[in-house]
């Protein structure tokens, strides 16, 4: 695939977006690429994925030339049909989202600018490490448009409503410390990738079957009612429960060595 790379090692995928030349800026394919990286480490044997990009930035957003591709179309026939994650979204908020609906932990390593585009992407990780130095924003404002790439999502579950409305109306950039204040970002490191990095292969070395498990019940947690909740708590442990995976935990802890997995 063009724009991305994917490379496996102790069971994670490092996912690179690898346009540098242009701050990793998103165009068709690069959308293209990210997508077909997605697929690929979905159906790979990956219990974490590491998301950065190369160069001086994670991502700088759209690539706004893209957006000639839509002079003389109607809009709507682009955009509204839902041509992926089984009729959900269209191509630019598969972007996102593949991340977000894919089965394992997801963690962006981010670095000088995530913008507009790469701040949905970003959006769609489990946990985001930033350095010190980067730099946010919802940048559609600028360009006349609103988030459209899976924003309104995944923005409403980490933000409060007014630092939602502010960022999206105003198009502001903003500091990894303020990032973090709002809870757009998990942590500030100083070498986000080394510090991404560390965090996946803590995840990875994990009960690979209850890590996708917590996963699942947590976005069950984030989205339906406290009955349907504790019915899939009490489902999804009983489906753990003296299974292979789960009784090398226990092994591996009484044997105090670490847990080898199958």
């Amino acid at each position: 695939m063009t724009r991305v790379t994917v490379t496996y090692e102790n069971h994670i995928a490092f996912v690179r977006l690898t346009r540098a030349d242009k701050m990793n800026a998103v165009d068709q394919e690069m959308i293209d690429g990210i997508i077909a990286a997605g697929q690929e480490v979905d159906a790979s044997d990956a219990r974490a994925v590491v998301l950065s990009g190369e160069g001086r930035a994670f991502c700088a957003g759209i690539d706004i030339t893209g957006l000639s591709t839509m002079m003389g179309k109607d809009p709507a026939e682009v955009i509204n049909p839902r041509t992926h994650g089984e009729g959900t979204t269209n191509q630019w908020q598969e972007v996102a989202m593949i991340w977000s609906r894919m089965e394992i932990p997801v963690i962006a390593a981010i670095h000088g600018v995530c913008f507009g585009a790469g701040m949905q992407l970003a959006l769609g990780a489990d946990i985001r490490i930033a350095a010190a130095d980067a730099r946010f924003a919802v940048m559609e404002m600028k360009w006349g448009i609103v988030p459209d790439m899976g924003g309104m999502v995944l923005l409403p579950k980490l933000v409060r409503s007014d630092v939602l409305r502010r960022l999206t109306y105003t198009a502001e950039q903003i500091s990894a410390s303020q990032a973090a204040d709002w809870g757009l970002i998990t942590e500030i490191a100083e070498d986000p990738l080394a510090a991404a990095t560390a965090l996946a292969i803590t995840i990875a070395g994990k009960s690979p079957s209850a890590i996708r498990a917590a996963k699942r019940l947590i976005t069950i947690a984030e989205s339906q009612d406290a009955a349907t909740v504790l019915a899939a708590e009490s489902s999804i442990q009983a489906a753990l429960i003296g299974k292979p995976h789960q009784m090398e935990v226990i092994a591996a802890e009484m044997g105090k060595r670490p847990a080898v997995f199958k």
